[in-house]
């Protein structure tokens, strides 16, 4: 059986016209993946629980009895030991938890920082 030869013009325009509606989807209209929208979100979720617990987090730091030395050394340490030294202190684990958040560990020592 043969087919029409009207067919073969539009299953090309067909493809085509996929092709660019993908390109101008994904590449400017903001569509994405479902593994590129949960990686956004789980960042997005980060974020809003270490910008939600760094009050927590500065709290800790002037009721821990050994507040005032783990700021010193606080002050005195480098960029890349001083976000160790607040998870160290356990500043930097939430409440029920016994993994250190490290988000909230760069927002803690960022807080912390702003207020010497």
């Amino acid at each position: 059986m043969a087919l029409p030869n009207w067919v073969q013009p539009v299953a090309i325009g067909m493809a085509a016209g996929a092709a660019v509606v993908a390109i101008v989807g994904f590449g400017f209209a903001g569509w994405m993946t479902g593994t590129a929208s949960a990686t956004m979100s789980n960042s997005a979720s980060e974020t809003a629980v270490a910008s939600a617990l760094t009050p927590y987090c500065v709290e800790r730091s002037t009721t821990d009895p050994a507040g005032p030395e783990v700021l010193a050394k606080l002050k005195e340490a480098s960029g890349y030991q001083k976000r160790g030294i607040i998870e160290d202190a356990g500043w930097a684990t939430p409440l029920g938890s016994d993994k250190i958040h490290r988000p909230l560990a760069e927002s803690c020592q960022a807080a912390l920082e702003k207020a010497m």
